[in-house]
């Protein structure tokens, strides 16, 4: 399928781009009025009993306005709020917001304004006497040095009532100038004010990691690339995912409630995954160009290796994060229905806008840079670098690697248990900003009236003539808990804020009761001793903020264990369709869940024990719990898409026949550096958003920093590495029924071998002279980025079958009319003459493949009939070297293009290699070879150490071939083949022994 995708992409590469940039476009145009539609509701569980009688009281009673806004007044020395000029003036203030926003606010509560509380006004509505001594008994202080007035704000739900309320704002700006109060202080406390602080933040996020993130992330990607083209196309990736995102998140809104929340934590996500994937594609699409392929195979490879891994990968997020449907906050739905949008976008757009402008670019990728930086390391470099020695360093001391890293891990881990969760409140914005310090002002001045009361609502039958008894005896038993600023009456208050409601059309009746709290972390306990009181048959609702928030925290902690489950069960069900093994998702799980364990431990540390606190400008305090869940869903997405990127290319070596050992070594080379920039790029996106003023975004800004540099440091490269080389062979072991069920509907792709588009330039060809032997450009060995075969029989483990089937050798030599024909043992006796004394490698770095990682398969070495082979120079025959550092001396070499002597065929046996135990087929009778011209005799050859023995006896009908020493060498158990004696003639360095 992607090599379809890559073809489809090559050849309409003008449309591609032009269909998709207009269509997000589009989508970027229609969702720039986003945060009009979005919604301030969706924190707390809609099924709790919080809810359900917090629905009732508003119906029967109406919305609470009481604390929508606070004005708190402090006049100056000198003065109090009951002097009469003073409060003249403040009634000033009210009359003119009235008169200036008569469809918000008014002066009383009728024709569906909520009204305002004013202790100032002492006739208003003809409340009397009484009710204004009550309400300046309430609202100013004994000293009467502060008071304050409350202003209810229409609307019907809270998107609506915050936007009201930003539009009577600005009349609270300088009312001391205004009104001739010089010295008075004015401050907006209460629920609107903290609200709209709180979207202005969120706002001011997005505009951050727009203007700061994207270009130090666009400088950060020219180093990685060496230049100015390259690095602007990740960039541009992510400015499409963002904009397509917006659309399809409005029209997401039109449908069902999304939080204002979600458009800050997919701006983040959206933008740090689409930049990641476009760096993958990248820096896959120059590797081929490195290779030497034309630009049409490079694409076409890059979307069939790094395409399929990006969409694997995104498919691995999207589970990880869908899991996030499964709480009933609207909040978290909100943020997973638009996370999915943009991974999803960033995949789709990686796989085809991206691969369509590498293609028209080609080469000039490289374009506007400079040549120091840009330099592109061919496979064998990579390898030979320093990612590569850090694997076998790794791999040499598993043990001494894996008990210290797993001990800090598990160190960091400690501090989580200290957790404590909490809700949404003014402690979220930062110390210093005016509306939470008008908060807590008002929460000292006022210790009574605090915005989180908790409420008892009580639902009886008016028939019922023991009602008023029952109510007034659950009043008392509350009464007797502690901890609360003053008592519950069943009588109304001065400011209206409890009551009696009676329905005559149905005969029930709300009655509402409520008290606030002294100290909010008590609330839990508070709550569970107000549920434990007998109902006296009536139905009896706890609810209020602290309820509301209460309930909300059990439902989330009560769904965790479920999430975990599902979160692992659906990623390793889709590792083990990627990569047929059982141990590697077990693997990756246990890795993740220490990286996971050890980033909330950081997080306590720092958010609840307050290390830190006045450096970030925050103030330590309980964890959001609907947060907590969202950064697993996010660091569990991420931790496994950078095991995706490590294990398909462990997975890609195994497949083209490495062991595991150097497949653990190469995977972790070629991954080691692009995970790592990856990861820093995702570090800086991600710390735009930590110089956020909410610390609700600081959590997850936090969070992703630390388990983005734990996971591509400390996990990737030392942890995975030293785990898998300690299980061997068995990290790919899975029950033989699984293997065959992974088979059929596995996820893997193999590149076929007889795509002419994906055959690179023959190398030995290209050399001087040729190989004079025939051997036409072997197709590479079938790949897969997803599936590993296993190099020899262990039990439990299925034989390579099916569409593994051509790894196996092929069916003996094809037939000729005349002359000799070579067999694979012959066309292989000449590659390791080659290897032996290899010939110059071309001056251009482009000229010709690497050798190093040019994949030798028995089924893709096409035989050719001598006539059909082009006839070289018959130089003299050189010296025979010896080659001792594979292990035997070689008999004497045949000079180049000469025929193939006869020899002893020997009894057919299983050969080990890396691609499995391959029978040998049968093979016809050798042909009687014809006499070879004369030629002048090589000089004798140079006195060489002796050797011990090979397992193999010599005789001198039958001459070792290329075949048997290999043969012989896994035998041994190292395992050497024709790709590992490439990979030490170019390399030119000693590799980690694979026993080792």
């Amino acid at each position: 399928m992607f090599g379809s995708i890559g073809s489809f992409v090559y050849r309409m590469r003008y449309t591609v781009i032009a269909v998709l940039i207009a269509l997000m476009g589009g989508l970027g145009l229609y969702g720039i009025n986003l945060p009009q539609y979005l919604s301030q509701s969706g924190w707390f569980d809609p099924n709790s009993e919080s809810v359900a009688g917090s629905v009732i009281a508003d119906q029967a009673l109406g919305r609470d306005h009481k604390s929508d806004v606070i004005l708190l007044i402090t006049p100056p020395d000198g003065t109090k709020v009951d002097d009469a000029a003073f409060g003249a003036k403040i009634e000033n203030i009210v009359d003119d917001l009235v008169k200036e926003h008569p469809d918000i606010v008014s002066r009383n509560s009728d024709d569906g304004h909520p009204g305002i509380i004013d202790p100032f006004d002492q006739g208003s509505a003809g409340a009397g006497a009484t009710a204004a001594e009550m309400k300046q008994e309430r609202m100013w202080t004994a000293d009467r040095k502060h008071g304050f007035v409350s202003i209810g704000v229409a609307g019907d739900d809270d998107t609506t009532i915050l936007n009201n309320f930003k539009t009577i704002q600005p009349f609270f700006d300088n009312l001391a100038e205004r009104y001739d109060l010089p010295g008075t202080e004015f401050q907006l406390a209460g629920l609107q004010p903290i609200a709209a602080g709180m979207s202005q933040g969120m706002d001011d996020d997005i505009h951050r990691a727009e203007l700061i993130a994207l270009p130090v992330v666009a400088l950060m990607l020219f180093f990685v690339f060496g230049g100015v083209v390259a690095a602007v196309l990740p960039v541009f990736i992510g400015g499409l995912t963002i904009a397509g995102s917006l659309g399809i998140m409005k029209v997401l809104a039109q449908l069902t409630e999304l939080n204002i929340f979600a458009q800050s934590v997919v701006t983040l996500i959206g933008l740090g995954i689409a930049i990641d994937y476009g760096l993958f594609i990248v820096s896959r699409f120059r590797e081929e160009l490195a290779e030497g392929y034309t630009v049409e195979a490079a694409v076409k490879r890059t979307v069939m290796t790094a395409g399929q891994t990006v969409v694997f990968s995104a498919t691995i997020i999207v589970a990880a994060l869908a899991c996030l449907l499964m709480f009933p906050q609207a909040f978290l739905k909100s943020v997973a229905y638009g996370a999915l949008a943009s991974v999803f976008l960033a995949a789709m757009l990686s796989i085809t806008v991206l691969p369509a402008i590498l293609a028209i670019l080609g080469k000039r990728i490289d374009a506007l840079g400079l040549p120091f930086l840009r330099r592109t390391k061919t496979r064998e470099e990579v390898e030979a670098g320093f990612w590569g020695k850090l694997a076998g360093w790794v791999m040499k001391h598993p043990v001494k690697t894996a008990a210290p890293t797993i001990i800090l891990l598990l160190a960091l881990i400690i501090p989580f248990g200290n957790i404590q969760f909490g809700g949404l409140s003014e402690a979220y914005l930062p110390p210093d900003h005016p509306s939470r310090v008008a908060q807590e002002n008002f929460d000292k001045q006022f210790p009574a009236e605090r915005t989180e009361d908790l409420k008892l609502v009580v639902l009886y039958n008016q028939n019922d003539q023991d009602a008023a008894a029952k109510i007034e005896k659950i009043a008392d038993e509350a009464n007797k808990i502690p901890g609360f600023t003053r008592p519950f009456s069943t009588s109304a208050d001065g400011g209206g804020m409890d009551g009696v409601y009676g329905d005559e059309a149905t005969g029930w009746g709300v009655q509402q009761m409520s008290a606030g709290l002294v100290d909010r972390n008590t609330a839990a306990e508070a709550i569970k001793e107000l549920r434990s009181i007998d109902d006296q048959g009536l139905h009896v609702y706890v609810a209020g903020t602290p309820a509301l928030t209460q309930d909300s925290i059990d439902s989330l902690i009560s769904r965790l264990p479920l999430m975990a489950i599902l979160l692992v069960l659906v990623t390793g069900l889709l590792m083990f369709l990627a990569f047929g093994s059982i141990i590697l998702p077990i693997k990756a799980a246990l890795m993740t869940a220490l990286g996971l364990g050890s980033t909330l431990g950081i997080l306590t540390w720092i958010f609840i024990d307050g290390h830190g606190a006045s450096i970030a400008n925050f103030t330590p305090g309980p964890l959001f719990a609907a947060v907590l869940v969202l950064i697993i869903a996010i660091i569990y997405g991420l931790s496994t898409d950078y095991e995706i990127f490590l294990l398909s290319r462990m997975v890609e070596a195994r497949a083209q026949g490495a062991s595991t050992t150097e497949a653990i070594r190469v995977g972790t080379a070629h991954t080691g550096r692009i995970i790592t920039a990856a990861a820093a790029i995702l570090v800086v996106v991600t710390g735009a958003f930590g110089l956020s003023e909410i610390v609700m975004m600081k959590y997850i800004a936090y969070g992703m920093i630390a388990a983005l540099i734990l996971d591509a440091t400390v996990i990737r490269m030392l942890l995975v590495p030293s785990i898998m080389k300690l299980l061997g062979d068995d990290c790919w072991w899975s029950p033989r029924w699984m293997q065959r069920l992974q088979q059929k509907i596995g996820l893997g792709e193999t590149i076929l071998d007889d795509d002419p588009s994906l055959k690179r330039p023959d190398y030995f060809d290209s050399l001087p002279g040729g190989t004079s032997g025939g051997v036409v450009a072997a197709a590479e060995a079938p790949t897969t980025a997803m599936r590993a075969v296993p190099p020899r029989p262990v039990a439990g483990r299925a034989e390579p079958t099916g569409r593994w089937r051509s790894l196996s050798r092929q069916d003996g030599p094809a037939e000729a009319d005349s002359g000799p024909v070579p067999t694979a043992d012959s066309t292989l006796d000449e590659l390791v003459d080659d290897v032996v004394e290899p010939p110059k490698r071309p001056g251009r770095r482009d000229s010709g493949p690497d050798t190093g990682s040019w994949k030798l398969g028995l089924s893709g070495v096409r035989q050719t009939a001598p006539e059909q082979r082009p006839q070289p120079a018959k130089p003299e025959a050189p010296a025979p070297r010896p080659i001792s550092e594979v292990g035997r001396p070689q008999a004497g070499r045949r000079p180049v293009g000469a025929p193939v002597p006869p020899r002893r065929v020997p009894s057919p046996r299983p050969m080990p290699g890396r691609s499995g135990p391959m029978p040998a087929p049968p093979r016809p009778a050798p042909r009687p070879a014809p006499q070879p011209e004369a030629r002048p005799q090589a000089p004798a050859p140079r006195p060489q150490a002796p050797v011990p023995p090979a397992p193999v006896p010599e005789t001198p009908e039958s001459p070792v071939s290329a075949r048997e020493l290999r043969s012989d060498r896994g035998d041994e158990g190292n395992q050497i083949s024709v790709q590992d004696l490439l990979r030490r003639s170019r390399a030119q360095q000693q590799r980690p022994d694979d026993s080792e």
